[in-house]
């Protein structure tokens, strides 16, 4: 049985069973038997029926807001924001897939006519983390429906409504129902779907380990995979950038969704003549924040997602502190902190070194690394010391330094003065240990379909 432990209270908030295997293979048999009849569904019926999805789930914002918040834990104020990320990263998608899927002709004359077209796959499984729920698997589901190719989506068990608010979309807008349909699975089953031969491409977002996971199940199989996994984004303060944006764009970036964000700030290097300066500012913006019950309105510092996070998040703190660095954070201005909730004081770092594994490995949790930095060489070598690279940012004034600087940093998204926003026009993608593939742009069409080559010569 499926258990959703809500971080607000460590109450179960539902419960859902597991899909049997009868139940398994008749999802899996349906959409491969529906594969040609989505595929051959014209390019103009799919865009109207997945705008009609969009619209469908958009229309039911307050209840999803609602529910996301207790099942994961994000203040209820900011729940909003992943609805307007959802459309518009879909819409982005619906306007953009014909140029994504045209034909790309290579010669057209008298004497040959060659060209490529792009087929859907068949069947894309996703499996969707819990951190955002819904601004992660649009990035799947839109595109994968719109190339033609059918969709099976697993929810992380943590947000299982999440699945079905989409799939009750789906249903609503006319989506075929063999076309999306969604699964709730444990570990094994999960395997077990991912090595199965009806299932033409994964998607999955999580852990690293999770993606080796992912790739061991899929074994010799000839398919392909998108992986996004970990990350431990790097920000690099100039002297020239405008401090205070800044320091308030920073501490967003480090604590937002209580810095359970695959892109959130969780190493910050600042130029030695503004570090001390910096370091004040830091520590006065962060201790406005109010730690709380996330469905109270004014509360901008929910819990984290489980306990054992919790408590894993304390002890790397800890552990930190033990080692020779301090917090700058006034904990005792965060008084719902303690070690049988959810509830953790965001903290913030100094005094670290790369030696400290809380510089090199993921947190997940309201805590960031700051140190001082000589210049622009010793900023680059720290920022790319790393076995992620999902994405990196820069404060500065200067764009022609920005653009130089983030040439040499080994990293999929790099940001001038922000980092907290993904602009579907862009690829998201990571480079080392953060995975492989692509979504969002025309670019990430191309990995939910599969090229044919046309070669006719006229006689």
């Amino acid at each position: 049985m499926l258990k959703t432990i809500s971080p607000i209270d460590n109450s179960v908030y539902l419960e859902r069973p597991y899909a049997s295997p009868d139940e398994i293979e008749n999802v899996l048999k349906l959409s491969n038997q529906s594969k040609i009849i989505w595929k051959n569904t014209s390019l103009d019926e799919r865009k109207e029926l997945v705008s009609r999805f969009v619209d469908s789930f958009l229309s039911n914002s307050k209840e999803i807001e609602e529910e996301l918040c207790r099942q994961m834990g994000r203040p209820i104020s900011q729940c909003s924001g992943e609805m307007r990320g959802f459309e518009e990263r879909a819409k982005y998608m619906i306007d953009n897939v014909d140029r994504a899927l045209e034909k790309v002709v290579s010669k057209n004359d008298s004497e040959f006519d060659n060209y490529v077209i792009k087929n859907p796959l068949g069947t894309i499984f996703i499996i969707a983390p819990w951190n955002y729920p819904y601004n992660t698997s649009v990035n799947s589901i839109v595109p994968s429906l719109l190339a033609g190719n059918c969709v099976i989506l697993k929810h992380s068990s943590q947000t299982p409504l999440c699945a079905e608010q989409l799939l009750k979309a789906a249903k609503k807008a006319g989506i075929p129902d063999n076309v999306f349909q969604i699964l709730h699975l444990d570990h094994a089953s999960t395997s077990k779907v991912i090595s199965d031969k009806r299932i033409d491409h994964v998607l999955f977002t999580g852990s690293v380990s999770g993606g080796r996971e992912v790739k061991k199940a899929i074994g010799t199989r000839f398919i392909g995979a998108g992986l996004e996994l970990g990350g431990k984004d790097p920000a690099y303060v100039r002297s020239d950038c405008n401090f205070e944006h800044a320091v308030e764009n920073l501490v967003d970036g480090s604590y937002f969704n209580s810095g359970q964000s695959c892109c959130g700030i969780e190493r910050i290097y600042v130029d030695e003549k503004i570090f001390d300066n910096f370091v004040d500012a830091f520590k006065a913006q962060t201790e406005k924040y109010v730690l709380g019950n996330p469905l109270d309105e004014n509360t901008n510092l929910g819990p984290v997602v489980k306990l054992s996070a919790a408590n894993n998040i304390r002890n790397q703190v800890s552990t930190t502190i033990q080692s020779g660095a301090k917090n700058i954070i006034d904990g005792s201005k965060f008084k719902n902190d303690n070690s049988d909730n959810c509830y953790v004081s965001p903290s913030a770092l100094i005094d670290v070194d790369h030696n400290m594994p809380f510089m090199t490995e993921e947190t997940f949790g309201p805590t960031v690394g700051i140190m001082k930095v000589k210049n622009e060489n010793e900023a680059e070598n720290l920022m790319n010391d790393s076995a992620y690279g999902l994405t990196a940012a820069i404060w500065t004034s200067d764009k022609g330094f920005a653009k130089n600087f983030g040439a040499k940093i080994q990293t999929g998204t790099f940001f001038m003065n922000r980092c907290d926003y993904l602009d579907p026009g862009l690829a998201w993608t990571g480079v080392k240990d953060t995975g492989m593939g692509i979504t969002l742009s025309v670019l990430g069409f191309d990995h939910l379909t599969r090229a044919k080559s046309f070669h006719l010569r006229k006689v």
